[in-house]
């Protein structure tokens, strides 16, 4: 009996904390030190809506290669930021598997004439070739921002906001190339850096100068730099590879040099292709293979042995913040603000971690 009377006096006393500690709370904020309430200020402006005349925001998502899957993810995270705030949002890029940057301009130009649009989002692989969109648009009023390829030359750079990782975070698959070859007690042999060179993509070029840099510098420190021809051609800036016979010339390549035992890759088109020369040389597990972008074919081809491992550029992050951003924009006027997305390191042992809501 003393024990039940005893729980029932636990439960109560407990019953009352709960109770008076809700209504008690110290430290509770009621208003703004300005005199407002928070839920007045977190209403959206009356304006926004009706930006340039129109009765909802429409946003505009272009990219340069919608066709090899990469930025299926972006295009997800812009849909679920916009259907957040009830934004309107047209998906567009270029069709092609392969980077197409003229075509992107193409479309960009027939957005600059679209009356309907209030924000547009881009991606600026070239350096300098966007410049006269970014001025057309500027002058209707309409905000921008850029996503995935970084361009700091661009018109008006300090005003546009940017969503994606540096190039200099390839520097982690290097690390992790360079790593694979000594854990894995490999004698010597070449380390190769496919790349398709005259697309003009800078931001990748420079991912496959950072990579080869840091292999080379984890290689040198291990004192084993000797033993191995690490070739990321004249430049550094990759071998250059056929983008109309990818795993053709990626796989030529591999048999030309004889003796290849690293690789790495530094985009969503060059590393599938990397995996599929592998596999048809039946070299699974044999190359130390890293590449860019987490795709299904990157996820099956690490899972195999293809690939050793591949970095992960959060594309999602890559659609939902540029909306995000353009939203606060019109509504608040908050100043454009980077987000630095980093590379996600994928091998076999974290692979089943990913791609469960279609975030990679």
């Amino acid at each position: 009996m003393q024990k039940f009377t005893s729980t029932i006096a636990l439960a109560t006393g407990a019953l009352f904390l709960l109770s008076g500690g809700a209504q008690a709370q110290s430290g509770a904020l009621a208003k703004a030190v300005g005199g407002y309430s928070f839920e007045d200020a977190a209403k959206e402006s009356p304006a926004t809506k009706t930006f340039h005349s129109h009765n909802k925001l429409t946003f505009a998502v272009v990219t340069h290669t919608a066709g090899n899957g990469f930025f299926d993810p972006t295009y997800v995270g812009a849909k679920v930021a916009a259907d957040a705030f009830g934004i309107n949002l047209v998906m567009l890029g270029s069709e092609a598997p392969v980077d197409d940057i003229p075509r992107e301009i193409q479309i960009l130009n027939q957005i600059i004439n679209d009356p309907t649009i209030d924000g547009v989002i881009m991606t600026t692989p070239q350096s300098g070739a966007y410049d006269d969109i970014v001025k057309k648009l500027t002058e209707k009023g309409i905000p921008i921002a850029t996503t995935n390829s970084f361009d700091p030359k661009l018109l008006n750079r300090s005003s546009i906001s940017h969503t994606g990782q540096d190039a200099s975070a390839a520097a982690i698959g290097g690390e992790a190339l360079a790593a694979c070859l000594l854990k894995t007690n490999v004698k010597g042999g070449s380390i190769i850096f496919p790349n398709t060179t005259t697309l003009g993509n800078v931001e990748v070029n420079n991912r496959i100068t950072a990579a080869f840099q840091a292999t080379v510098k984890a290689l040198n420190a291990a004192g084993r730099l000797k033993d191995f021809k690490v070739d990321a051609g004249s430049t550094n800036i990759g071998i250059d590879v056929d983008a109309n016979n990818i795993v053709g010339s990626i796989t030529s390549l591999i048999e030309s040099r004889k003796d290849v035992v690293g690789a790495f890759t530094a985009n969503g088109f060059t590393t599938p292709a990397l995996g599929d020369a592998i596999s048809q040389l039946k070299k699974n597990g044999q190359i130390c293979a890293f590449g860019f972008d987490l795709g299904p074919k990157q996820q099956e081809q690490i899972r195999t042995g293809a690939l050793t491992g591949s970095l992960g550029q959060q594309p999602f992050l890559q659609g939902f913040w540029p909306v995000m951003q353009l939203y606060l924009q019109i509504d608040r006027g908050v100043a454009a603000a980077n987000l630095d997305t980093r590379a996600q390191l994928v091998t076999k042992d974290t692979v089943g971690l990913i791609g469960k809501r279609f975030e990679n």
